[in-house]
């Protein structure tokens, strides 16, 4: 039984590439969606992974990480970990805009489910809720606009101020982005460019917004492309912000000299991850993957 829970926020630096292990459509190798919004997610198994790889690299110290993760399923001495993480949910997508660059673009589902995440992880959380119709977006920076229009890819969408997703916003700024100079500029930019589109109209951009790129197999041999050697692989485009729930309760190695009581585990966990740079997915010595991660609770 898990006795402390946490929410962790995943900012996209780079894309990431969490792959799905199938390709259904003309994308050879698609990442990773929820069956019934198709919003990107991250299983919580791959960013369990994630940290377990990179649990020593973070600072943290090889005796730990059985204990606290559980051992590899060939260990003669068997047990449940004592951290957990669940999948990971799209909360905003960075959309091309004509003002402004890009926007983070969300929606109130993915707004409701962030919030219930924070609320279960114990950082108290009262958004108000937002109604957006298809075609239309709320928005806190007017300079996006021009007219009363925004502008979004190819799309155009009627669109009005709203006090309270800039106190969303500025809130959720706080709450997903570490508090240092490196991540000024995107704390800043989350706060006055988030805009909020319609379940509908988001679920578009969340399928349809992210990057897919093209590789070629090379013949080892010739040095040339082999024939039918093309293939698509997709990404998560950086600037995405998801959540992750975190829980933690007291180890279970069944040795008393090994035991930790929950809150000393997710202390240690916080301590490893709050802030820190991970990589998740595959791709990795191609620069993909990588992630900041924020612990809220």
């Amino acid at each position: 039984m898990f006795e402390k829970t946490a929410a962790v926020f995943l900012y996209a630096i780079s894309p990431v590439h969490m792959g799905a292990g199938q390709a259904i459509d003309i994308i050879d190798n698609p990442i990773q969606r929820e069956r019934h919004t198709r919003h990107p997610s991250f299983a919580g198994s791959g960013i369990k992974g994630a940290v377990r790889h990179s649990y020593e690299a973070l600072g943290g110290q090889k005796k730990d990480i059985d204990r606290l993760l559980g051992p590899d399923s060939s260990s003669a001495e068997l047990h449940a970990g004592a951290i957990s993480f669940g999948d990971a949910q799209l909360v905003a997508l960075p959309i091309r805009s004509l003002k402004g660059g890009y926007v983070y673009a969300t929606c109130p589902q993915a707004l409701a489910r962030a919030q219930r995440l924070l609320n279960l992880g114990g950082s108290a959380t009262n958004w108000p809720a937002l109604n957006v119709g298809e075609g239309s977006s709320l928005l806190a920076n007017p300079a996006l606009l021009s007219g009363d229009k925004l502008h979004l890819e190819a799309f155009e969408y009627t669109a009005k101020a709203s006090e309270p997703l800039a106190a969303i916003a500025a809130d959720l700024a706080t709450k997903a982005l570490p508090d240092t100079a490196a991540y000024a500029f995107f704390r800043d930019k989350l706060k006055t460019d988030l805009i909020v589109l319609s379940d509908t109209d988001f679920g578009y951009f969340a399928e349809h917004a992210t990057l897919v790129e093209p590789h070629v197999r090379i013949n080892a041999e010739t040095g040339t492309a082999d024939d039918g050697g093309l293939f698509y692989t997709e990404n998560l485009p950086p600037e995405s912000l998801l959540i992750a729930p975190l829980m933690a309760s007291q180890t279970r190695t069944g040795k008393a000299e090994n035991h930790l009581p929950a809150e000393a585990v997710f202390s240690q966990i916080k301590t490893l991850i709050d802030a820190r740079l991970l990589q998740i997915g595959g791709d990795a010595t191609t620069g993909r993957g990588l992630v900041i991660a924020k612990v809220e609770g």
